[in-house]
């Protein structure tokens, strides 16, 4: 029944389209995909807050104080199960594959990536993998909105503008956050964006945030209503603030790397490697309950209640009363929650780094302004700075000052804070930026050799194979070839460039633009003797934007290919120029 509403829908769809402008169906495109991309947030968020809610009343009713830490090493066994039964033994995490696909694989997503991430991320998320929501949220959005585009053969220009439809849809109704979807779609994924493109993107976004806000119980977004006014003395307070959520957000980036390595790294099968790492989680989890999930509800109670109850239900829970204990509590806390979260990823589980980047940064606004009121310094806003933080470290672990600095405004309901936000996000986004030249998502990639850039003539290389432009059946000579043997190779070929060999080991190259003068002469020289050092050698694992940099810097239209230091053929730019032309041309109109 569902399957056949689909086909009527997707049947009134393709009518609609011929009586259309494309202008138009990218405009309704674009609010079908936004409502397809909140649907999937409301059920991932409603699902995620339903476990939190019932591990909250096993804990104060029933006095089962090990339920915290028992239900994350079910979600990451399960998830492991259903990444190997369900999604063939792997799943890409992290929005860092869509910066992948966009720019390196034509902005086509699979197609299991339309149920993949809501089904992993809500078994490690939802049962208290202490990650977030946002990035499978995205991915999601992503999907769904490139989906769409393959279902109806639209270009690639289009098929990337409503992947980034998805995306914002995505961000927008997991906070109710319209501007801070469309700024992170524009900032963080498709940074060479036209400003027509906003009109679809800025669709979508308003379209996710609508249903969610008509469809989602208020109380699981993250959203707060008791703040203080913004008092300007405390300028310099904020600019510390920033410099602290700065280099929280390295050491957070740099510490989650290591650990979701070290266990992804494991020499033991997946569920012996799921199981080690959900059980070490459990006993961070145990001895610090606030790293259970995404943490959102430890950050309202920061910013609007009392934060005496993080101590609830945990080993400090008689020292509720004690400032410094709390304050250590936090700071602790915000400490092992870039170890939490990458035992959540690297043992198996499925999640992203954007609720942690929340996390993280309230508790490294409280902690700092605490503190300093416990010290008698000064009397700050501790709740405006626990707010404020926030959009410090997002800022400093995705370089997305902008998205931190609305999505904070938005979900606190006004713009009261517009100023501090602007200080703390630009500060920490400019110092973090000097130590870790990468976002935290972008590193992945780098790690991979997949370097990431906006630049699109730079992404269409990457799309390029070497076998594609590799002329692989040469002509070549031989050290000892006279100029008769050199002659009659070069008249029985259309080279521009011989390789001397030997037993396929390059010893030089012979241009035929250097010796074309001389070589009709009948002169006592042997092959070893035109033949020089190539100026530059291309090997076969080089990327097209490396064999691209070494054509025009050694300005030969012939360079040699080496693969396990073996020759293996050569490049021709003329053939590297065509077939970019090609792809770009396939890539614009398919």
């Amino acid at each position: 029944m569902f399957k056949k509403k689909l086909l009527q829908i997707e049947a009134l769809l393709i009518v609609g389209r011929k009586k259309m402008s494309p202008k138009q169906f990218i405009f309704l495109a674009s609010v079908l995909v936004g409502i397809t991309s909140a649907l999937a947030v409301i059920l991932l968020k409603s699902f995620a807050h339903s476990v939190y809610q019932a591990a909250a009343y096993a804990n104060s009713i029933l006095k089962l104080s090990f339920i915290n830490s028992v239900l994350p090493v079910i979600g990451i066994l399960l998830t492991v199960m259903a990444t190997r039964r369900l999604l063939g033994g792997t799943i890409e995490k992290g929005t860092s594959q869509i910066l992948y696909l966009v720019a390196r694989k034509a902005s086509i997503v699979p197609k299991k990536q339309l149920y993949a991430q809501i089904l992993t991320s809500s078994l490690t998320v939802g049962l208290g993998g202490s990650a977030g929501l946002e990035s499978p949220i995205v991915v999601t959005g992503a999907a769904f909105g490139s989906n769409f585009a393959q279902q109806f053969r639209l270009s690639y220009k289009d098929r990337t503008l409503l992947l980034g439809c998805g995306v914002a849809a995505g961000i927008a109704a997991a906070f109710n956050a319209p501007i801070a979807g469309v700024l992170f779609a524009v900032e963080v994924l498709l940074v060479d964006v036209t400003i027509a493109a906003f009109t679809p993107i800025m669709i979508a976004a308003a379209t996710g945030a609508l249903v969610s806000a008509i469809l989602l119980n208020e109380n699981i977004l993250l959203s707060f209503r008791q703040k203080q006014t913004f008092d300007y003395h405390n300028i310099p307070l904020y600019i510390l603030l920033g410099l602290f959520t700065a280099f929280l957000s390295v050491y957070y980036s740099r510490n989650f790397l290591k650990t979701e390595h070290y266990f992804a790294n494991l020499r033991l099968g997946a569920y012996k490697k799921a199981l080690f790492g959900a059980l070490v989680l459990g006993l961070l989890i145990f001895a610090f309950p606030v790293l259970f999930g995404e943490g959102y509800e430890s950050i309202k109670s920061l910013a609007d209640r009392n934060p005496g109850e993080l101590l609830e239900n945990t080993l400090f829970k008689d020292f509720s009363s004690n400032q410094w204990v709390l304050l250590a509590f936090v700071g602790a806390s915000m400490m092992l929650k870039a170890f939490a979260s990458g035992i959540t990823l690297g043992s198996g589980g499925n999640g992203g780094n954007f609720a942690p980047s929340l996390f993280l940064g309230s508790y490294a606004g409280y902690f700092f302004s605490k503190f300093l009121n416990l010290t008698g310094l000064t009397d700050l806003p501790v709740s405006n700075f626990a707010i404020v933080g926030m959009a410090g470290i997002l800022s400093g672990l995705f370089h997305a000052p902008l998205t931190a600095i609305f999505l904070i405004a938005e979900i606190t309901g006004g713009y009261d804070l517009i100023i501090p936000l602007m200080i703390v996000a630009s500060i920490s986004f400019a110092i973090s930026k000097r130590f870790e030249k990468h976002s935290l998502d972008v590193k992945g990639l780098v790690k991979k050799g997949n370097v990431f850039t906006s630049n699109k003539d730079t992404n269409i290389l990457w799309t390029l194979k070497m076998d594609a432009i590799l002329q692989n059946d040469p002509k070549t000579l031989a050290p000892e070839d006279d100029i008769h043997m050199v002659r009659s190779v070069i008249k029985a070929s259309d080279q521009g460039m011989f390789a001397v060999t030997s037993g396929e080991k390059l010893l030089g190259v012979v241009y035929f633009s250097d010796i074309k003068e001389f070589i009709f002469n009948d002169t006592d020289i042997r092959a070893k003797d035109l033949m020089a050092a190539p100026m530059e050698i291309v090997y076969y694992n080089d990327s097209m934007e490396t064999v691209m940099q070494k054509l025009e810097k050694s300005s030969r239209s012939y360079l040699p290919v080496l693969k396990e230091d073996l020759y293996c053929g050569y490049i021709d730019k003329g053939a590297a120029l065509e077939a970019y032309r090609n792809q770009l041309k396939s890539m614009i109109f398919e």
